[in-house]
């Protein structure tokens, strides 16, 4: 059995039920991860670390209740990650070059790819992104992009993107890649991907943009518990006014839930079950590709997004009350029906 001793029967099984609730798989698929997860045959993962903060990784690591971080390392063997890892300089090189050219592998870039001037904006161990990354990835299994910065470039590619940064997919072209976007990515989005590649030994659905689909295909506008304020139009107008301190919709400044798509609703962050939008702060639509440009600023609200004159409640009002006309109407005619057969039948019997 590959579980850490550290880690618990129930928040072995308890990360498991939140990864297949992510793939939204029925309940009676909940064994079936559990095997897979258990398995003593846990594949190796190299972890490249490019252009990035290192976000992705640090959510990662300290979400809990279960123990996410422990979880993914009970079900993968990781062979090379620059955060983690014991081993330093010639060790760890020793490290990544053993398992790409001896094992299959399953790699996973975070960060973003510079490529202007000979890609000299980043390197390791004198070679710069580009060439590690055209070393390891044909050799790899499949290939999985966290976070907006290895998915799509992230920050550092925003306008006038001075290195030249790219995300994993505009390089390689030949090896199947799932990006989970986001700056940074819910951590169950990524350990479903896992799961999901163990369990039925193939990458989950995914989208236009590579993204799984179970994680990214829906908008956050369209499961948002603010929706309905927005039907309704009741916005907040400023930062701490009375619509905001009720909870209302936070499109007017600046949320662009509308044009984003992603899981962040449903699965949300951290032990306390948040999300920015819960807590008051718009989405920034960060799971979006050339976000940095596209969707700022990001306290103006986003053009040709039509604002409802009436919402649900005054629609269902006007329904309501046009079918409450047309039964009255039926049952008067109804009434009247009978009254008039029974008048009839009076007449007969006179």
């Amino acid at each position: 059995n590959a579980l850490d001793p550290q880690l618990d029967r129930r928040g072995f099984l308890k990360g498991c039920t939140m990864a297949a609730a992510a793939l939204g798989l029925s309940e009676a698929m909940i064994p079936k991860l559990v095997e897979a997860a258990a398995t003593a045959e846990r594949p190796r993962v190299i972890w490249l670390h490019f252009q990035e903060c290192t976000g992705c990784t640090e959510s990662l690591l300290r979400s809990s209740h279960p123990d996410l971080a422990r979880l993914l390392l009970d079900i993968i063997s990781l062979d090379y990650h620059e955060t983690v890892m014991a081993a330093a300089g010639h060790q760890a090189e020793h490290n990544l070059h053993e398992t790409v050219h001896n094992h299959p592998f399953i790699l996973v870039v975070e960060g973003g790819i510079p490529t202007k001037d000979g890609g000299i904006y980043c390197k390791i161990a004198g070679k710069t992104a580009v060439d590690i990354l055209a070393e390891v990835a044909p050799k790899a299994s499949a290939i999985i992009a966290i976070g907006t910065c290895a998915t799509f470039g992230g920050v550092q590619a925003a306008a006038p993107n001075p290195t030249g940064s790219v995300g994993v997919q505009d390089l390689v072209k030949d090896k199947p890649i799932v990006n989970i976007s986001g700056c940074p990515p819910n951590p169950v989005s990524f350990l479903g991907t896992i799961l999901h590649y163990l369990t039925f030994k193939r990458l989950p659905a995914l989208d236009h943009l590579n993204r799984p689909l179970f994680a990214y295909g829906r908008r956050i506008h369209d499961h948002c518990e603010r929706r309905p304020h927005f039907d309704e139009g009741r916005f907040v107008e400023v930062f701490g006014d009375q619509a905001h301190k009720l909870g209302y919709c936070l499109y007017k400044v600046g949320c662009k839930g509308p044009e984003t798509f992603a899981n962040c609703p449903a699965v949300r962050f951290n032990d306390v079950a948040v999300w920015p939008v819960s807590v008051g702060h718009g989405c920034a639509g960060c799971t979006e590709p050339d976000f940095w440009d596209t969707m700022t600023p990001f306290y103006e609200r986003l053009p040709n997004v039509k604002i409802p004159g009436t919402g649900i409640i005054a629609d269902a009002d006007k329904v309501g009350k046009t079918i409450l006309g047309a039964t009255a109407a039926a049952v008067g005619i109804h009434a009247a029906v009978g009254i008039g057969k029974r008048l009839i039948k009076g007449k007969g019997e006179e």
